[in-house]
């Protein structure tokens, strides 16, 4: 038992040393922005440039963004703005950055995917920065019968989860789950009674009156 102990000891003797305090001080040591290196002459434009051109590609590569998107992450990189608006302009010229396009993207799969209606999505495309009118193109796509159908499918979908439920409940977690997607109350509502006629009940049209919002 010993022999075992004093191996394990010995084996930690034999393990890396510990850093030194200037050298745990050393890794702790912030690393200069590339603005501060900007303004410290440490970086000229061009190489501040290719710098930012390569992060640009690399989120690029891993998943379409808007050109507001794009300019935030560069920004909190540090990239100053003289660097950022020349490089965003010719990634808008050759395509790479296609807002119309991008906000199109998210709007077709938001609701083909999701069941988002257009309100749902507007808010998703403002967070990302798409300008009211490009987002308002891209929306023309879904139809106020696709939302209809969008909000019928998730609401049988919520209704089949509550079967055996207290009614009034089913109603109004179902309703609140399709006005989280952005669905209107009336059409939410209007989803939800055919998804329980479906299921042989009609119900009482005082459900009309329940709250929307209310998931308790």
């Amino acid at each position: 038992m010993q022999a075992e102990t004093g191996g394990r000891g010995v084996g930690k003797r034999r393990g890396r040393p510990a850093a030194s305090g200037s050298a745990r001080s050393a890794e702790r040591r912030r690393r200069p922005t590339v603005a501060e290196r900007f303004e410290a002459g440490e970086l000229s434009v061009e190489e501040a440039s290719e710098k930012a051109r390569e992060t640009l590609l690399r989120i690029l590569t891993a998943a379409p963004k808007s050109r507001r998107e794009l300019a935030r992450s560069l920004a909190r990189k540090g990239y100053p703005e003289q660097v950022v608006t020349p490089l965003l302009d010719r990634f808008d010229e050759v395509g790479l950055v296609d807002d119309a396009a991008y906000a199109e993207l998210i709007a077709r799969t938001r609701h083909g995917e999701r069941g988002l209606a257009r309100r749902a999505i507007a808010a998703e495309l403002r967070r990302r920065g798409i300008e009211d009118d490009v987002a308002a193109d891209a929306l023309e796509q879904i139809e106020p019968e696709d939302e209809r159908a969008a909000a019928a499918e998730l609401a049988r979908k919520h209704v089949a989860r509550t079967r055996g439920q207290d009614r009034e409940k089913r109603v109004r977690r179902a309703v609140a789950a399709l006005a989280r997607k952005g669905h209107s109350p009336s059409v939410a509502f209007g989803a939800v009674r055919e998804a329980l006629a479906a299921e042989g009940d009609t119900g009482d049209p005082a459900d009309d009156d329940l709250p929307p919002f209310d998931d308790a």
